[in-house]
């Protein structure tokens, strides 16, 4: 995993903007029925707020679909996928007081695959906490 940044929406709090440290790591397999990935991945990020570390742990699914599959074969037609054959969940862990809400959270998110000529092929996740709703 290269440039990988993690960024809060601007009322999000406790408010996050990290960029990994190091090398990070990603664990990837196929399930036998060549359906799907499973994702296990691990790193450190550095908050630029504070100046505080985070371990950053995420799982997840990957539905393997013919669009993907172009993707991961290097097709000269693989295109952007959309949101919804990518799911995560992901866990933080760090020492910065003003941070350990992180540590309380549930948080989950769905993926996509962006494909742009020339660059090498980007995963986006949009991740969401998850909250008590309202009766």
């Amino acid at each position: 995993m290269t440039n990988i940044i993690i960024k809060s929406e601007p009322n999000f709090s406790p408010s996050i903007d990290a960029e990994i440290e190091g090398s990070a790591n990603d664990y990837i397999h196929n399930d036998a029925d060549g359906k799907h990935m499973r994702l296990n991945a691990h790193a450190v990020a550095k908050d630029k707020g504070t100046g505080a570390l985070i371990y950053v742990n995420y799982t997840g699914v990957i539905a393997i679909t013919p669009a993907l599959g172009k993707i991961l074969g290097g097709a000269d037609d693989a295109k952007t996928t959309e949101f919804g054959d990518a799911f995560i969940e992901m866990h933080f862990e760090t020492g910065e007081e003003k941070l350990k809400e992180l540590e309380t959270g549930l948080f989950v998110g769905a993926g996509r695959f962006i494909v742009e000529q020339g660059q090498p092929v980007t995963v986006e996740y949009k991740v969401s906490k998850v909250v008590k709703g309202s009766a």
